[in-house]
């Protein structure tokens, strides 16, 4: 059975489609906000998302735009906006399907059924990061260099993927605050700290770094490395 995130704002709504995706089976997430679904796809993974579009904090063809940067997970629409024209704007738009309210759960799990199947080739991709020599689980939680298995933090493993997600972009301490830490304000030392242990388990420094790579005065970016690792056989 597949791991599904429920990205719907109304409870009532968002309640019925957890009790028949349970009741089928599934292991089932729910959230109520595009932000919340963007840091549940980045962070933890999903086999399928259904995606609402009349979200609170950001209209869902939006969240679909964004979920469409960070993974290929198939994503179905959730929808009262029964116009054609719209629906083919979503799916070319990279839904991989659609639902018009009200639907039965029946209709969903048959719409969810064929999606999957389509995506067999890549089923679980959106569950797992790769860049250069670094596997991220993001369902497990489980990170290998180079076929070696990290002991990270919890606080550890949020980062790294975080960073991970965005290979080449440079993100600001701000952010990190924000979507890792999930608070509004902090210190730069906060973030160095975990920067420093993280570096030391993938084994690199601050002065020769590998895939952590620190832009002063902007923030951090992670990048494939171009040179062995240190003390690697040449």
């Amino acid at each position: 059975m597949a791991t599904v995130l429920v990205v719907e704002d109304d409870p009532f709504v968002r309640s019925a489609l957890i009790r028949h995706l349970t009741g089928a089976g599934h292991a089932v997430r729910s959230v109520g906000t595009a932000l919340e679904a963007l840091r549940e796809v980045a962070q933890v993974g999903c086999d399928v998302v259904i995606l609402d579009l009349g979200l609170p904090d950001l209209d869902g063809s939006e969240a679909l735009k964004m979920i469409r940067g960070l993974t290929d997970v198939p994503v179905i629409i959730s929808t009262a906006r029964d116009d054609e024209n719209e629906i083919v704007r979503l799916l070319n738009a990279g839904a991989d399907d659609y639902l018009v309210k009200p639907f039965s759960g029946e209709h969903l799990s048959a719409r969810m059924a064929a999606v999957l199947r389509r995506s067999g080739a890549t089923a679980g991709a959106g569950q797992h990061l790769q860049v250069g020599g670094l596997r991220i689980d993001l369902q497990r939680r489980e990170v290998l260099l180079d076929g070696a298995a990290l002991d990270l933090t919890r606080r550890e493993f949020d980062l790294l993927a975080f960073l991970a997600a965005r290979p080449g972009v440079v993100v600001s301490r701000r952010e990190l605050l924000a979507e890792v830490w999930r608070q509004p304000y902090g210190t730069d030392q906060t973030i160095d700290v975990h920067l420093s242990w993280l570096r030391r388990k993938l084994g690199e420094t601050a002065s020769r770094p590998r895939y952590l790579h620190t832009v002063r005065g902007v923030g951090v970016r992670l990048d494939v490395p171009t040179g062995p690792r240190p003390g690697s056989a040449p």
